[in-house]
C-alpha cells in the first residue's frame, strides 16, 4: 500500500464530549483539535461561562470579554467538528452526554454529585469516562492516572465519587493534591494534566472504535 493510502486511511473517528471547559478544559480541547491523522472526529464543549477579566488563558488564545469559552474553541478547532453548547450540565439535560469518551472537568463549588450523575449517565450510554481528582500543585508533583477502584481512601474526591455509587470503570486523573493544601493551580500542571488527559482519551477512542 502507498503511502498515501495509508495517510488517507487514517482519519478522525469517535465523539469526545468535553464537560466544563475552564482553564484546564481549554487546553484538553486545544490538545485534541490540534490531533492529526486520527484522534476524535467529534468534540461537543459544554459550559455555559463566558470569558471575563481573570481568563487569561482565553484572552491570550485571542478570546473577547463576554464570548462564551465553548465559541473560542470553536473558532479555534481546524479542521475537527467542534459543537458548542452554552449550557451547564443539570440532572434535567443529561441527554446532552454523548459516546464514545466523556471529560469532566468542572471546578468551583461542590461539583461531586453532578460528576457523579454525568459518569452514570455516560456508563448507561456506552461511554468511558475519565475526570480529575485535585489539581493543585507547583509543577513538581507526580501526576497519577487510575481507575477510581483503585484510588487511594485519602483522596477525598475519589472516596465522595464512590459513596455516590462511581465505583469502578471510571479514570482518575490527579496530583493528590486538593484545596486543603497549600499549593496553588498553576499553568504549569494544568498543562501537564491535560497532557495526560489527551493521552487517555486518545487511548480510550482506540478502545471503543
Amino acid at each position: 500500500m502507498k503511502i498515501e493510502e495509508i495517510e488517507n486511511n487514517k482519519i478522525p473517528e469517535g465523539h469526545v464530549t468535553l464537560v466544563g471547559l475552564g482553564r484546564l478544559g481549554i487546553r484538553t480541547g486545544i490538545n485534541l483539535a490540534q490531533v492529526h491523522r486520527g484522534g476524535p472526529q467529534k468534540i461537543t464543549a459544554i459550559d455555559s461561562q463566558k470569558i471575563s477579566q481573570g481568563d487569561l488563558i482565553f484572552k491570550m488564545l485571542g478570546g473577547k470579554l463576554g464570548e462564551y469559552k465553548v465559541d473560542l474553541l470553536h473558532d479555534l478547532c481546524g479542521i475537527k467538528e467542534v459543537i458548542p453548547i452554552k449550557q451547564d450540565i443539570t440532572p434535567k439535560n443529561l441527554d446532552l452526554i454523548q459516546r464514545d469518551v466523556v471529560c469532566v472537568e468542572i471546578a468551583g463549588g461542590n461539583t461531586i454529585p453532578t460528576t457523579a450523575a454525568i459518569i452514570k449517565r455516560a456508563h448507561e450510554i456506552g461511554a468511558r469516562t475519565i475526570s480529575t481528582a485535585g489539581v493543585f500543585g507547583i509543577g513538581n508533583e507526580k501526576i497519577k492516572v487510575m481507575d477510581i477502584s483503585s484510588a487511594d481512601h485519602d483522596n477525598p474526591v475519589a472516596d465522595e465519587l464512590r459513596a455516590e455509587g462511581i465505583e469502578e470503570n471510571h479514570t482518575l486523573i490527579t496530583t493528590g493534591k486538593f484545596i486543603r493544601d497549600s499549593e496553588p493551580v498553576t499553568p504549569y500542571v494544568l498543562d501537564e494534566i491535560a497532557r495526560r488527559m489527551t493521552m487517555e482519551i486518545l487511548k480510550a477512542l482506540q478502545q471503543i472504535i
